[in-house]
């Protein structure tokens, strides 16, 4: 069972070979070194340019949203894959996305980070530590299996970014 205390530090970097990274890695990634965890400070973040991450109440707050200027809502709370969302650049184009699940923590979170590995060439550590940077979260070890695999597949094919 993972730890929580708010706040967490995230490390600034991690040595490993591209396209390689471990569920452990990962976890590292998101606790402050003595495995603590941090729980969301707020209901929902931007954490990337007009892509914001939150929690299942302000997703059904219409005028906090209208306020926001978010034009789609991706409810990510249920579902066994997150592999089958439309990350089309083109339907999101110009607008706001509010990525929720029930507490923003973990399916959510792990949805934008699949989406910054795939449409910005983001490395798994990369994408996790830019959404981390701006909110807590805390996607559970399965989730991070997936981002694991994905950053493997994407380093193969040469689709990351190299530093």
């Amino acid at each position: 069972m993972k730890k929580h205390q708010s706040p967490a530090k995230l490390p600034v970097e991690v040595s490993v070979p591209d396209g390689e990274a471990t569920v452990q890695q990962l976890n590292e990634l998101l606790s402050n070194g003595s495995g603590f965890y941090s729980l969301p400070a707020q209901h929902f973040n931007e954490v990337f340019p007009r892509i914001y991450i939150g929690n299942a109440f302000v997703a059904q707050n219409v005028m906090r949203l209208q306020k926001l200027g978010v034009t789609h809502i991706l409810n990510t709370a249920e579902g066994n894959s997150f592999m089958h969302v439309n990350t089309n650049a083109e339907f999101y184009a110009a607008g706001k996305v509010y990525v929720h699940c029930r507490e923003g923590y973990s399916r959510s979170p792990t949805t934008v980070i699949a989406y910054l590995m795939l449409r910005h060439k983001m490395d798994v550590r990369v994408a996790m530590a830019t959404v981390r940077h701006k909110r807590e979260i805390g996607p559970n070890d399965g989730f991070l299996r997936q981002l694991c695999e994905l950053n493997e597949k994407l380093a193969k094919e040469g689709k990351l970014k190299t530093k």
